[in-house]
């Protein structure tokens, strides 16, 4: 047998004091009378007897009771093996899980304050002089340090639920660098989770113990909003915009007539029932129309108890007041892109010669045209690669004696189709993708003998695997007329014949119109519609609301209903970068501004949909999973962890049992004082 404070055993010297007190008995005698002294000697040596029976019975009592609570001070236990036990102190590490599933209850206790109260009973298991360390998903650099039993409990009575949510390996990662800084003989980790699967990828090791502690809820129900998208990348002014968005019902139990709510800029815009079975996944639309330009902030919300932070859906989006379009001539504007955007007020034309173009502007334009340049030079090509990078739409219409070799530079670069021989053979557009977004909803019906362009003159098309062409419109012999290709962020749409009634009717035919006018709306990235909180620390704003603001020196600040906060901040061109940093704590919409009074941009900031799948490890599956001589599972809820660490660490631990034999041994005293009669 050994003890955990050996140095309680000098406390045995108080055995003597009981004895002290029998030896000298300090009780006062007094005389009795009796009238016939008979019987006095045979009386006298029976009753002398049974007093000192009872003395004797009483002092041991006493010396077993004093003694019982000695050794339960010096903590004796009874060790497993002797070559394992660890005699120097211990460096100890207890992760507790603070993601938002951690807010969901059992037996009408929260599983956050459950693993609270866990790691306390951990702590209380260890010697005054172990060296402890508490990390949430949090990931705070006060927590990436050892700590004292005080200050370890102090920050855990700090400890919240978060809306990070971080994978078991990168948590364990970070524990085996704290524990192995901390130089102690034995190395332990203690995770309190409720174990969701898709955040448990640990891999153990024997050079540390590892401790599993599972926190599990009882019939938990759950329907969220996973995300939301639309159906056309660009929302445009008085047209109907399409919100696509998806439901995930992760509970055992069917919803029916359940409500959701779609809300623009505060106000009802939608109203819709929905019923979802067990475990099953919806994707429905709700139509709504926009009669203002500028920024807007749309929120879906339905009503489920009692996961509920997954029950709000936050995103903006920003729609032009007019759409910019640059037109890059070689000499002159084109008659017939003038008499296109300069006939409706929403678009705003620019023209500038290919000699003197100001690359700054061109992000501030959502589509630029290339119309009958000669020659791309390398400044022209690497910007307008720059801009297509960044989101930009670019059609470009080639010239009838374009040098096709700068052309095809700038296309191989972007590793798309180039251009081949000009062929001034006659040839008929004859079929069009209705599929592609440019055409989509372009027509109500297209009738069997559709009146499509055709070309008297036009490029050969050099086509290379992987290029990504989507072609929009397909000549009769087979080659493209005009093609899409995704570059980056940006959309780039080649056609095979220059802008010009002498190279083919296109300009003169029904579908131009509506092709310009849709690819110059559906063109361009407007950025992310909403973002993660703990995720998406990176923002950048594409869409500023008033782009002088950013010229000066003043610095932009972000606020929220909780506050608001400086984020880290970059300024390149009309756009910035901004560095979020973890500082983020609530969902919502959350404004960019300079000036409060005049709002730069809008952002939509949603908790991570990853902690609302319900599905868990069991305690049995955990123990498939993660099994050895240096794996422990302490998954019996109603288990007193001080005690079963302690029988882990040392052996069987008899310091309870000392303390009840205290008891006894103290409630026999009083028996026999009480009832045993002289």
């Amino acid at each position: 047998m050994s003890f955990v404070y050996p140095s309680f055993l000098i406390a045995l010297l108080a055995l003597a004091i009981p004895i002290i007190i029998h030896l000298f008995n300090f009780r006062r005698y007094k005389d009795v009378y009796f009238t016939n002294v008979e019987f006095l000697k045979e009386v006298k040596e029976e009753k002398a007897n049974r007093s000192r029976l009872k003395h004797w019975l009483v002092l041991l009592s006493r010396l077993l009771a004093v003694a019982a609570l000695v050794l339960a001070f010096a903590q004796p236990f009874i060790p497993k093996d002797e070559n394992e036990i660890v005699k120097g102190d211990k460096a100890v590490s207890v992760y507790i899980d603070n993601s938002k599933s951690m807010d969901a209850t059992s037996n009408d206790v929260s599983l956050i304050e459950k693993a609270k109260f866990k790691a306390r009973e951990i702590v209380e298991a260890y010697g005054p002089s172990d060296r402890f360390q508490i990390i949430t998903n949090d990931i705070e650099g006060k927590h990436q340090r050892m700590l004292d039993k005080e200050e370890f409990l102090n920050y855990l009575d700090e400890v919240t639920t978060s809306p990070n949510v971080q994978k078991l390996s990168s948590i364990v990662e970070r524990q085996k660098d704290v524990l192995e800084a901390a130089k102690l003989e034995e190395q332990n980790i203690f995770l309190i989770s409720d174990f969701q699967k898709n955040i448990v990828d640990v891999e153990t090791d024997t050079s540390n113990k590892f401790y599993f502690i599972p926190l599990q809820s009882v019939g938990q129900q759950n329907i969220f909003i996973d995300t939301a998208w639309f159906e056309s990348p660009v929302q445009v002014i008085n047209e109907t915009s399409k919100l696509i968005y998806r439901l995930n019902n992760t509970g055992a139990a069917d919803v029916s007539n359940s409500k959701l709510t779609l809300k623009l800029n505060g106000q009802i815009k939608a109203l819709k029932d929905f019923s979802l079975k067990a475990k099953a996944t919806k994707i429905d639309t709700i139509n709504f129309t926009v009669t203002e330009g500028g920024w807007h902030k749309a929120e879906i919300n339905i009503t489920d108890y009692p996961i509920d932070y997954d029950d709000n859906y936050y995103l903006t989006f920003f729609m032009d007041e007019k759409v910019n379009v640059l037109s890059i001539n070689e000499n002159k504007s084109n008659r017939f892109l003038k008499v296109l955007f300069e006939g409706d007020d929403y678009f705003d034309l620019t023209n500038e010669s290919v000699s003197q173009l100001n690359y700054s502007d061109f992000n501030n334009y959502r589509m630029i045209v290339l119309n009958d340049v000669k020659e791309i030079s390398s400044g022209l090509a690497f910007e307008l690669q720059q801009y297509l990078e960044k989101g930009g739409s670019l059609v470009v219409f080639p010239a009838m004696n374009a040098k096709v070799e700068t052309y095809n530079s700038f296309l191989r670069g972007l590793k798309v189709n180039t251009y081949g021989s000009l062929s001034n053979s006659e040839k008929q557009v004859g079929t069009i993708n209705v599929n592609q977004e440019v055409f989509t909803n372009v027509f109500e019906r297209i009738p069997r003998n559709i009146d499509l362009p055709k070309a008297t003159s036009s490029y050969d098309m050099t086509r290379f695997s992987g290029s990504g062409e989507e072609v929009l419109l397909k000549f009769t012999e087979g080659s493209s007329f005009l093609s899409k290709y995704n570059v980056s962020q940006g959309k780039l749409y080649l056609v095979s014949s220059p802008l010009s009634e002498k190279a083919s009717n296109l300009p003169s035919h029904a579908i131009f119109v509506p092709m310009l006018y849709r690819i110059a709306l559906v063109g361009g990235d407007m950025g992310a519609l909403a973002y993660k909180i703990g995720k998406d620390n990176i923002v950048e704003v594409r869409k500023i609301a008033d782009p002088k603001n950013l010229n000066d020196d003043s610095v932009m600040k972000m606020k929220g209903e909780s506050g608001e906060f400086i984020p880290g901040q970059k300024i390149i061109g009309s756009k910035a970068i901004l560095s979020i940093n973890n500082q983020l704590k609530e969902a919502g919409f959350y404004e960019l501004f300079k000036d409060p009074t005049l709002p730069l941009a809008y952002f939509g900031f949603n908790f991570d949909r990853q902690e609302s799948v319900l599905d868990y490890f069991t305690p049995s599956e955990l123990k498939e999973k993660y099994f050895g001589s240096n794996i422990n599972f302490l998954d019996n809820d109603n288990m007193d962890l001080k005690v079963e660490i302690g029988e882990i660490n040392k052996g069987l631990t008899l310091w309870k049992w000392c303390l009840i034999a205290a008891l006894i041994f103290l409630l026999l005293e009083i028996l026999l004082l009480r009832f045993w009669k002289d």
